[in-house]
């Protein structure tokens, strides 16, 4: 999620997306001749408490990105299920989430350092010892470090919709990657996607249904989840006159 001015503008979506998203799903996880960013890194200002959040817990709450699978019961100090975001923006929700569920492990991926620093002092002041950030693509977490068959949850929530029909391949909710999430999801795990770009919304659901492995858990898409909190970000969206679309999807057992 990302509190800038619009929600067609956002996404600050961690991830990196393949030159050909019709590839076949085989080739999910394949190295790709080039690839192409699902993000923009846009210039934003830190506050002062940003600043200093980012300096100080970055090396604590932070966890690098390496070429080195993860082990969760060493970074938690628990077998709890672990939820993974895909690019939490300024990460209200995402903490809210957290603070509400401590029986749950999260991990949140953000390329927006604003927003990490955001996170970070979230994190702080709620003591939150159930929530990582990884400051990095998260197709390529996933990919380098995420073992299969590993995530309880993703939450994809408001990444950027690429509205140009040029942009589509951009898109983060497309197979192979869809293809990428379902093999890193436990049985039964869940896919949980919203956006408030409607043409997004009903290819997003197309895809999903197209990757083998997954099934809607409604007929078409979703019901607002209510543990799920609105931000302002997205109440914007709201107050322009768009509508949200929600989909879950979860792992056939």
């Amino acid at each position: 999620m990302n509190e800038q001015e619009t929600t067609a503008d956002s996404n600050n979506s961690s991830a990196a997306v393949a030159e050909d998203p019709g590839a076949d799903s085989n080739s999910a996880v394949s190295v790709f001749r080039r690839t192409i960013k699902t993000y923009v890194l846009r210039a934003g200002r830190m506050t002062d408490s940003e600043k200093r959040s980012y300096e100080e817990l970055h090396q604590v709450w932070c966890l690098p990105f390496e070429h080195k699978t993860l082990n969760f019961t060493e970074i938690f100090g628990n077998t709890n299920p672990v939820t993974f975001e895909i690019g939490f923006g300024m990460g209200h929700a995402t903490a809210a989430i957290a603070r509400a569920n401590p029986e749950m492990n999260y991990i949140g991926s953000e390329v927006h350092v604003p927003g990490v620093g955001r996170l970070l002092s979230e994190i702080k002041k709620n003591q939150l010892k159930n929530l990582f950030i990884i400051e990095y693509d998260a197709l390529e977490i996933l990919k380098s470090m995420i073992p299969d068959g590993s995530i309880e949850a993703f939450h994809i929530f408001f990444p950027d919709p690429w509205p140009k029909k040029k942009h589509h391949k951009r898109r983060l909710v497309q197979r192979p990657h869809t293809d990428l999430l379902m093999q890193k999801l436990t049985p039964g795990g869940y896919i949980y996607f919203a956006t408030d770009w409607q043409e997004y919304a009903e290819e997003a659901l197309s895809e999903l249904e197209a990757t083998d492995g997954l099934k809607n858990r409604y007929e078409g898409f979703a019901p607002h989840q209510e543990w799920r909190p609105r931000t302002k970000f997205e109440q914007k969206g709201i107050d322009a006159g768009r509508n949200i679309f929600e989909l879950y999807f979860e792992k056939e057992e």
